[in-house]
């Protein structure tokens, strides 16, 4: 007797759950960096003020690009992680295409390949540029 194919419920709602925290990570690195951008415009606003010396603003200033670029670095990781982990889930759903299967008069079941026909491939033709040569003017 031929069966159906069952989809791993646990493993695809797992893969779901982890893309689904994959993303709210994301998103909190991304208030952490408004928070950061947001201190250092009010530090600036210190120092147009003249609250703050101007190596203050400097050393902030560095202080809080390292820090920007640290959560640039985890954005860019967990995003590839959550594109990693899209992919599994894509290939989980994609296994799941059904295979044909056919009944026959007797009550005998047969699974039958689908036939797929190969690609062609299309060569483009490449246009040649008609080169216009500018007649030469004389100087009176």
């Amino acid at each position: 007797m031929i069966k159906t194919k069952k989809m791993n419920e646990v493993s695809f709602e797992k893969s779901v759950k982890e893309l689904n925290s994959l993303g709210e990570m994301i998103k909190t690195y991304q208030d952490e960096k408004q928070i950061v951008i947001n201190d250092f415009d009010g530090e600036r606003k210190k120092f147009s003020g003249g609250k703050i010396s101007k190596t203050t603003l400097a050393s902030s200033a560095k202080k809080s690009n390292n820090e920007l670029i640290k959560l640039d670095k985890k954005i860019r990781e967990t995003i590839q992680k959550s594109v990693s982990m899209g992919q599994q889930i894509k290939n989980l759903v994609t296994n799941q295409s059904p295979k044909m299967i056919r009944v026959g008069v007797l009550g005998k079941r047969k699974a039958v390949k689908r036939k797929v026909a190969p690609k062609k491939v299309v060569k483009r033709k490449v246009v040649k540029k008609k080169v216009v040569q500018k007649k030469a003017v004389k100087k009176k």
